[in-house]
């Protein structure tokens, strides 16, 4: 089951050049529901970098605590971050809001997935920003869908 954000628009600024395999971030602290994520958007030739937690993540992207929010050139390195709901320390949520309070990061897709299909925290997590919401097990269509609208942001 697929979650869109009604305005569905891609910004141009985290787009890829074409020809190049659209990078993703997976965020999970279930070792085998990330080695899942990663294999299914492998298989649809994206570069996938994984991250166990929000906290991770943030070091990733450069927004962690230690630091400084200027970023130089960070955000060509994702097109899409996909993270898992529920996770301890920061969740999903959590991770989103940080990214979408960035001025560099905020134009970066973010795509929630959760176990749990709980209407309120769907709709939450699309008013905050995120561009979709997709329920686990993540299946090889749903990474599809998502290379689709990887692809047309590009084009």
């Amino acid at each position: 089951m697929l979650y869109q954000s009604m305005d569905g628009g891609c910004s141009d600024d985290v787009t890829a050049e074409i020809g190049d395999e659209p990078h993703v971030l997976a965020v999970d602290d279930n070792l085998i529901d990330r080695k899942l994520v990663e294999k299914l958007l492998k298989n649809s030739s994206c570069k996938v970098t994984t991250a166990e937690n929000g906290l991770r993540a943030l070091e990733y992207l450069g927004l962690g605590s230690d630091q400084r929010n200027t970023m130089e050139g960070t955000v060509s390195k994702v097109n899409l971050i996909i993270t898992d709901y529920c996770m301890p320390g920061m969740t999903g949520y959590e991770l989103l809001k940080k990214i979408k309070e960035s001025s560099v990061l905020r134009e970066v897709p973010v795509v929630i997935m959760s176990s749990e299909n709980v209407p309120t925290r769907i709709s939450q997590c699309l008013q905050e920003g995120a561009q979709m919401f997709m329920l686990k097990p993540l299946k090889q269509s749903d990474v599809k869908q998502l290379k689709c609208y990887l692809m047309k942001c590009r084009g």
